[in-house]
């Protein structure tokens, strides 16, 4: 139940299979699978010399090369080989797709080998992207792989590729699921439906029935949750800098070093990254500064450190510093530039609107709050059309509720007005007569807030209010407090399953319409909460959302 494991079995294993000297071959989607699991220097160290995409003509001949291809069973890849094979540049191939193989296409490679120069033809299962390895998605990016078709059904190509990478998972795993899916939603059962019978038709290729729940449920009964700033350091990256396929661009700093104008985030390869990735910013504000410490005291500095801002002097003071850790000048820079934005952006104050917003019932308060942020200047047009979308779906069956009002400020404030229209938008997509259950249930306000860290000056250890449905529907439904009423059972359901809790349990859970990384690290915490008892719950989703990625999704389908 390792989602980076199970996608670096396969990396590995076409590299050592395939031995000498041998080139890679990968297409425009088997490169990020690959680049997120594997580094340069392992491939390097099993001989493999160059990787390439197969769509790139102008490779050199190298007939004294193996070489290895790693693609998806597709029409545009299938084409990409037979070009390839018509006219081999190299000695030997041997051809892996990342998924179930049509007979098709074999018979297609055969007939166009004719020099007959192919050694090996498989089918292996790593047709998805492993973020973590409790978190995977699809790659249904907004804005390039439309998800709907219109309002609440699948664009046909987004629901077959959403098929494909959920059925390689299991088999990645060697898991056969029961299948539950969220009552209200035709996109979860036509999901759930197409899974099953892909399944029944391929059934010598999966495991036993029952050894894992499959769960979908679908982001249109908790859009809060990809509404709110995240506060935790992977989710803070993802959503301030961006993160793709594991790496950050920071070429935009005004005067970056070359070194770090691209950095990797890997759990494999940066230990204080994996320790930390779940932190929230002002515990990171502690942790940066004790790896900052510890590796001063090998520099014999004795360099006063009370901010980030002194790191980043101290750092750029002493070279041989840079020398004997760049990765904690890596992390040292990426802290430093989130402070910056969170301080420019006037996340703290806008984080705080948020939380009152998802998790407590104060209308007056909150209006009062709307309409100051609204005029507000210095707060960027986003984060103002974050916040009202979070009071239209709060306030929404209130009578003399204030959206129309707020609607109308934003566009006298200079928003523009398509971002504007996603208050429309959202509730169209999200608003009580699409969800199934109330999403805004109060908190006991002085039982959970806000905390300052004291040990570091400049940073507010921001503690949020708001924990995610899916977590809370988890945790409810393993320690057996709550019976799975909101789920509907496929009809093909093995009766022993049927219990409403899930205990002893693998569970994947998996979102239409996708997840984010505030719920990643809330599954993190469920499973090391729940390790002593045999649950291991993995996490995926169409995408992986920030609040600016799940507002395009829904703007290119729900516009008023």
């Amino acid at each position: 139940m390792d989602a980076i494991k199970a996608v670096q079995y396969y990396a590995n294993r076409i590299v050592t299979d395939v031995t000498g000297m041998k080139v890679l071959l990968l297409d425009r989607e088997t490169t990020p699978i690959v680049s997120i699991v594997s580094t340069q220097s392992y491939l390097l160290s099993k001989e493999t010399y160059l990787v390439d995409k197969i769509e790139n003509t102008s490779r050199d001949v190298m007939r004294h090369l193996k070489c290895i291809c790693f693609v998806r069973p597709t029409d545009s890849s299938l084409q990409a080989l037979v070009d390839e094979l018509r006219a081999p540049k190299y000695g030997d191939y041997y051809i892996y797709f990342s998924n179930i193989l049509k007979k098709s296409m074999i018979e297609t490679l055969a007939e166009n080998d004719e020099s007959e120069v192919v050694r090996e033809v498989q089918e292996l299962y790593a047709d998805f992207y492993a973020v973590t390895p409790c978190l995977f998605h699809i790659g249904l990016e907004p804005g390039t792989h439309p998800l709907f078709s219109e309002g609440h059904s699948w664009n046909q190509g987004a629901l077959a590729r959403t098929v494909q990478g959920l059925s390689a998972m299991l088999l990645a795993l060697r898991k056969r699921p029961s299948i539950r899916y969220e009552r209200n939603s035709v996109m979860a059962h036509q999901l759930g439906t197409e899974l099953d019978y892909l399944i029944k038709h391929e059934a010598s290729l999966f495991g036993k029935q029952g050894d894992v729940q499959l769960l979908i449920l679908d982001r249109k009964n908790d859009p809060v949750t990809p509404l709110l700033t995240q506060w935790t350091y992977h989710a803070l990256l993802n959503d301030l800098i961006g993160v793709k396929n594991g790496r950050v661009d920071l070429s935009y700093v005004p005067g970056i070093r070359p070194e770090l104008q691209e950095v990797t985030l890997s759990q494999d390869q940066d230990g204080f990254f994996k320790q930390s990735q779940y932190l929230n910013f002002g515990d990171l504000g502690a942790s940066i500064k004790e790896y900052v410490e510890t590796y001063q005291g090998k520099t014999q500095s004795h360099h006063q450190i009370e901010s980030i801002s002194d790191m980043k002097r101290f750092v750029e003071a002493y070279p041989e510093f840079r020398k004997l850790s760049g990765n904690v000048t890596k992390h040292v820079t990426l802290v430093g530039e989130l402070s910056r934005i969170v301080a420019e952006r006037q996340l703290l104050a806008v984080s705080e609107l948020e939380q009152s917003l998802a998790c407590h019932e104060q209308h007056n308060t909150d209006l009062k709050a709307l309409r100051t942020m609204v005029v507000d200047p210095k707060i960027e047009a986003i984060n103002k059309v974050r916040c009202v979308v979070l009071y239209a779906l709060r306030y929404e069956r209130m009578q003399g509720n204030a959206t129309e009002e707020l609607k109308r400020m934003l566009a006298a404030n200079g928003v523009d007005a398509d971002m504007a229209s996603m208050v429309d938008v959202v509730v169209r997509y999200a608003g009580v007569r699409e969800r199934q259950s109330d999403i805004f249930q109060n908190e006991d306000f002085v039982s959970r807030g806000k905390n300052i860290f004291k040990g570091l000056q400049g940073v507010e250890n921001v503690y949020t209010q708001h924990s995610p449905a899916l977590a809370d529907m988890l945790d409810q439904m393993v320690r057996g407090k709550q019976a799975v009423q909101w789920l509907e059972r496929l009809p093909s359901l093995d009766p022993k399953t049927r219990e409403s809790g899930l205990r002893n349990q693998d569970i994947i859970v998996f979102v239409v319409g996708g997840v984010t990384l505030e719920e990643e690290a809330a599954v993190a915490r469920l499973n090391a909460k729940f390790s002593s008892q045999g649950i291991r719950i993995l996490l995926g989703g169409t995408s992986v959302h920030s609040s600016s990625s799940f507002l395009t999704e829904l703007s290119t389908t729900f516009f008023p």
